[in-house]
């Protein structure tokens, strides 16, 4: 008999959706995702992709204000969504919400196996304060078991007391098939693609919120130390919305020579055509549990650049391997990743080839076997 599995988690990501459709055709899973909203119009306008949904799922009625950097989701009928689901297994996507609060309640008082998908990291600097950590301790001590996807969120995980074998790994993941089938289709005919999009023959780019601790800042002017020369052939170009927009576009105005493109937010489609035509992707963040845009470069074949900041570097990028790290906020070593990888093709070839090769073990195929661990019956689950 299948194990009935719900999993509680914030908002119907697309990058998301290709994992869940993976767990949910395991054969001895039966998935039902309770979502605490569609979308988070407060962050970013993603399309939500439902005809491509193959899982059971609903969506909550729900409140949300979003003040300053603190979002506020507040749910009503958790409890009554969870007893309709019949749960054999509860998985849920963080501790922030009053509804994952509501569901590991739920959980213990009837019975029911409950994990927590944490992506936190030592280097995430959100949180910290007195009641926080009373209350994460709080939480975690309440859970049976644990989901992370790298090595980071293991480390983050046992600093708080939490045993190794209690932690499972479920690989963050994109759809890599769509992104690399994307970018070498754009590829094919890049001359009309980079006219439409009107971007420089060659460039550099970041693609994210356009808010000061993604490190915009630092690559804004880790570019202006750049030589003439290389700021003559090599652009810039931006891909992501925020609040910082116009301070990036009024900070550009005094960079010359170069070429420094603000592109906007882009969907899945057109995003993957800034990544088949970048030549090297950058990511300087100062804070980020993971960073999937990473994954969607290296699907589409990109070397990295990114500071060690990034919860997905200890898993996908290794220093003059397929990229390079920096320490975060660390203007000069970020340039000279620049510079090096602006100047040397044959590098370049190179660190695209091994991060396509790495890529392939963080596909939904693989999140999915690491989830369908973790959720189903284990030797030691009968002592």
């Amino acid at each position: 008999m299948k194990r009935r599995v719900v999993i509680v988690t914030e908002i119907i990501a697309p990058y998301r959706i290709p994992v869940f459709n993976a767990l949910a055709q395991h054969d001895d899973i039966d998935l039902h995702l309770i979502f605490l909203a569609e979308n988070d119009h407060t962050q970013r306008e993603w399309l939500v992709y439902k005809d491509e949904i193959r899982f059971s799922y609903q969506v909550l009625p729900a409140w949300r204000r979003r003040i300053g950097r603190q979002s506020f989701l507040l749910n009503w009928g958790v409890e009554t969504a969870l007893r309709r689901a019949a749960p054999d297994f509860i998985v849920c996507g963080g501790y922030n919400y009053v509804a994952s609060w509501q569901s590991l309640r739920w959980a213990r008082r009837n019975r029911v196996p409950f994990s927590l998908w944490a992506e936190s990291t030592n280097n995430d600097f959100r949180g910290c304060y007195p009641l926080i950590e009373f209350l994460k301790i709080k939480f975690l001590r309440g859970c049976d078991a644990f989901v992370v996807p790298g090595k980071s969120s293991i480390e983050y995980l046992q600093n708080y007391g939490v045993p190794h074998e209690r932690i499972y790994t479920a690989p963050n993941a994109v759809d890599t098939q769509f992104f690399a089938k994307r970018a070498e289709a754009i590829r094919r005919d890049a001359a009309t693609h980079r006219d439409a999009l009107r971007l420089p023959a060659r460039f550099f780019l970041f693609a994210g919120r356009l808010v000061p601790e993604k490190g915009i800042f630092d690559l804004l002017r880790a570019y202006n130390t750049l030589t003439p020369e290389i700021r003559k052939n090599m652009g810039l170009v931006f891909v992501g919305d925020g609040a910082a927009r116009s301070a990036v576009l009024q900070r550009t105005l005094a960079i010359t020579p170069g070429c420094i493109h603000l592109a906007g937010f882009a969907q899945r489609e057109r995003l993957a055509a800034y990544y088949a035509l970048a030549d090297v992707f950058v990511f300087p963040t100062h804070t980020d549990v993971w960073g999937m845009v990473v994954n969607e470069a290296m699907a589409c074949g990109l070397p990295v650049i990114s500071s060690n900041a990034a919860g997905c570097v200890a898993d996908l990028v290794e220093n003059g391997w397929n990229g390079r790290v920096f320490s975060t906020g660390d203007v000069s070593q970020l340039a000279c990743a620049m510079n090096e990888l602006a100047l040397d093709p044959e590098l370049r070839a190179l660190m695209s080839n091994r991060s396509q090769e790495r890529i392939q073990h963080y596909s939904p195929e693989a999140w999915a076997a690491g989830m369908a661990r973790s959720v189903l019956p284990h030797p030691r689950d009968a002592e």
